[in-house]
This record gives C-alpha cells, sequence and structure tokens, in this order.
C-alpha cells in the first residue's frame, strides 16, 4: 500500500477535489446527491468539520472545510464519507471488497490566506459554468451558491463571465 504524505495543519482550511470512479456521472440526480449530503452530515456529527463552499457535479466535487482548532484529520473523514456513500449507492463488492463509486485518493491543497480562499471559493462557484452544465452559477442546483449570496459573498448575477482571479486555475 502507498503511504501519501497528508499536510498535518490542525485548525485549517483546505480545498478538496474529489472524483467520481472512472468519471462515471454518478452524482447527476437528487438521490445520489442526497446520500452524499447525508453521508457529510453524518461525519460532521461525528468528527465537527465546517463546509465554507461546495460543489457538486455528476463526476467529482469541489469543497473547502475548516477544521477544529485540535484536528487535522480530514483524511479520515473522507474515508468515512466515500465508504458511506458507496454502501448506499452500490452496494456490491468487488473482488477487492472495493465499490465502484469513488477514485482511490482525493486531491487536496492547505487554503495559505484571504486570497487563496476567494479565489478557491470563485473556483468552486464557477464549476458548473466551466464545464457547461448552467450559464450562470445561481442556476447549479448542488452548489453552496445561493448560502453564499444570502451571506453577502456574491451577488445573484455573479459569474456571468468566468472571474479574472480564477482564469488558468485547474483543478480536476
Amino acid at each position: 500500500m502507498s503511504n501519501y504524505r497528508r499536510t498535518h495543519n490542525p485548525g485549517g482550511k483546505f480545498f478538496f477535489t474529489v472524483v467520481t470512479y472512472h468519471r462515471k456521472p454518478i452524482f447527476n440526480n437528487e438521490i445520489h446527491v442526497q446520500i452524499l449530503r447525508d453521508a457529510m452530515q453524518q461525519i460532521i456529527n461525528k468528527k465537527t468539520f465546517t463546509i465554507d463552499a461546495i460543489v457538486i457535479l455528476p463526476d467529482h466535487l469541489h469543497c473547502i472545510w475548516q477544521l477544529p482548532e485540535d484536528d487535522s484529520d480530514y483524511s479520515n473523514r473522507w474515508r468515512e464519507i466515500k465508504k458511506s456513500c458507496s454502501r448506499k449507492i452500490n452496494p456490491k463488492s468487488n473482488e477487492n471488497n472495493e465499490r465502484s463509486v469513488w477514485q482511490r485518493r482525493f486531491w487536496e491543497h492547505v487554503i495559505q490566506d484571504e486570497q487563496d480562499w476567494q479565489n478557491h471559493m470563485d473556483y468552486i462557484h464557477f464549476n458548473p459554468v466551466k464545464h457547461g452544465c448552467v450559464n450562470k452559477p445561481d442556476d447549479w442546483p448542488w452548489s453552496s451558491f445561493k448560502r453564499c449570496v444570502d451571506k453577502g459573498f456574491y451577488s445573484e448575477n455573479w459569474g456571468e463571465q468566468e472571474p479574472e482571479n480564477i482564469r488558468g486555475m485547474e483543478f480536476e
């Protein structure tokens, strides 16, 4: 088994990209999206963390998490979320006792400062437009964009054009 080095940053903010197995469009319906949401809420209830932003697309998701001050264990949280989700979406296991819902790993990035946080927030919320799913972020149902509009982070018509600060960013 590979020994991946993960960043140890208690109380840190992290940007994640998590991809479905072979990029299958597993999260293209409300039922599977709700299973993912329920799995995340279940883990939040067990091992507290907050989600600053999230977007769920058919074959991947991006999000920003804030971990508690004394905790840097995002890997186990992702493992539990993926396990819970996989059991409900695909109850059959292969010969390695795996279910074909998620790619084995995920990508993380430590949020460095306020500008880095804003860039990743914008990347998350513009992602459905970037992938041609909708014409503007407000139209995508599986995103925290509307919640961020309510908090005053964005105007409703934000993202009709690709924001300059995220041009060239690629976390797929």
